[in-house]
C-alpha cells in the first residue's frame, strides 16, 4: 500500500524549517538557564581580559583539534574547510542533545554527503570517541602521577559511595553482556560493527599522518579545553596552581561522561565546581570561574554555531 502525501505537504520547505530547529533549541536552553547566563556574564565584567582572550583562543583551537582527530579516524580525505566548519556546528549540536550524540549525528551526516559508506563512517566516529576517551583518561592518569596531591579525592565522593558505585557499574556491564549473548540479531550487528571498526583502525594506523592526526588531535582537544579553564581561572584570580586546575578539569569531565545530559549542561558546572574546590579553591571563586568558563566555551559559540548548523543543512553540506 502506497501512502501519498497531500499536495500542500509536498510543497513545504522542509530544509528551511529544519534550519530553524537549532535556533529554537538554543532559545529553549537559554531560557531554562537564564539565571546562570546572567550570573556568568556578571563575573566576566570583573575579569582580566587578556586571559579571557586566551580562553577564547583555546576554545577556537578545540575545533581545529577535533577536525584533525576526525580526519585521522578516516582513510578518505575530507574537505578541510568544510570539516572545520562542521566541527564548529557539531559543537552547538552537542550542547543541544545528550553528550556526544549531537556531534556524532552531524559528523555521520557530513561523511555521508562526502560519499563515505555508513558502516565505515560509524566506525570512524567510534574510533574518534575511543581515541579521545583514551587520551583524556591518559592525560588525567599522567597528571595524577605527577601531581598526586592535586585533588583531595576523599571530598569528591560521599563516604561509603565508592562500593555501591562499583557494584552498579558491574551490574550494568553484566546486563549488557547478557543481552548481547541472548539477542542474536543484536550480537550479529555488534560483531559486524566491531569487525568493520577494527578494519578501519588498522587501515588508519598503517598511514602515519592519519595516526598522527588522530592521536595528536585527541590529546590536543582535552588539553585545549583544560587550558581554557586555566585561563579563566587566572583571569578571575583563582588561587589554584594551573596544573591542579587541569587535573580538576579532566577529573570532572571524565566523571560527567557517565551522565548523558545535553552538552553536560548542569552536570559539568556542578562537577567542575566540586573538582576546583577539591583542588583547594574557594567555593565562591570556583563557582565564578566555572560560570565564566561555560559562558565562553558554551553560551557565546552556541548561537553562531546553531546558525552555522542551519546554513550547512540548507547548503546540503550535512
Amino acid at each position: 500500500m502506497v501512502v501519498r502525501l497531500p499536495r500542500g505537504l509536498k510543497r513545504l520547505p522542509y530544509r528551511q524549517i529544519l534550519m530553524l530547529v537549532p535556533l529554537a533549541l538554543v532559545l529553549w536552553v537559554a531560557v531554562r538557564h537564564w539565571s546562570v547566563l546572567v550570573e556568568g556574564f556578571g563575573h566576566l565584567r570583573h575579569a582580566d581580559w587578556p586571559w579571557l582572550l586566551a580562553a577564547a583562543a583555546a576554545t577556537c583551537g578545540t575545533w581545529v583539534a577535533a577536525s584533525a582527530a576526525r580526519q585521522g579516524a578516516l582513510v578518505e580525505r575530507l574537505p578541510v574547510r568544510r570539516l572545520i566548519v562542521t566541527q564548529f556546528a557539531a559543537g552547538a549540536a552537542n550542547h543541544l542533545l545528550p553528550t556526544g550524540l549531537g556531534a556524532s549525528a552531524v559528523n555521520l551526516r557530513f561523511m555521508a554527503v562526502c560519499g563515505v559508506p555508513l558502516a565505515r563512517s560509524s566506525a570512524a566516529v567510534a574510533l574518534y570517541l575511543l581515541a579521545e576517551s583514551i587520551a583524556r583518561v591518559g592525560l588525567l592518569a599522567a597528571l595524577l602521577l605527577a601531581f598526586p596531591h592535586a585533588l583531595r579525592v576523599g571530598s569528591l565522593l560521599p563516604e561509603g559511595a565508592l562500593g555501591p558505585l562499583l557494584i552498579g557499574i558491574g551490574v550494568v556491564a553484566a546486563v549488557a553482556v547478557l543481552v548481547l549473548l541472548v539477542v542474536r540479531k543484536l550480537r550479529t550487528f555488534v560483531f559486524t560493527f566491531l569487525r568493520t571498526a577494527l578494519g578501519e583502525a588498522r587501515a588508519v594506523h598503517t598511514r602515519p599522518w592519519r595516526a598522527l592526526a588522530l592521536w595528536g588531535g585527541s590529546f590536543a582537544f582535552p588539553a585545549l579545553q583544560a587550558a581554557g579553564l586555566v585561563a579563566v581561572g587566572m583571569a578571575l584570580g583563582l588561587s589554584v596552581p594551573p596544573a591542579h586546575m587541569v587535573v580538576a578539569y579532566l577529573a570532572a569531565t571524565v566523571a560527567v561522561a557517565l551522565i548523558p545530559t545535553p552538552g553536560g549542561i548542569g552536570s559539568v558546572e556542578a562537577a567542575l565546581i566540586v573538582a576546583l574546590v577539591a583542588a583547594g579553591g574557594p567555593v565562591a571563586v570556583a563557582t565564578a570561574v566555572v560560570l565564566a568558563y561555560r559562558i565562553i566555551t558554551v553560551w557565546v559559540p552556541i548561537l553562531p554555531g546553531a546558525l552555522t548548523l542551519g546554513a550547512l543543512v540548507r547548503m546540503k553540506v550535512i
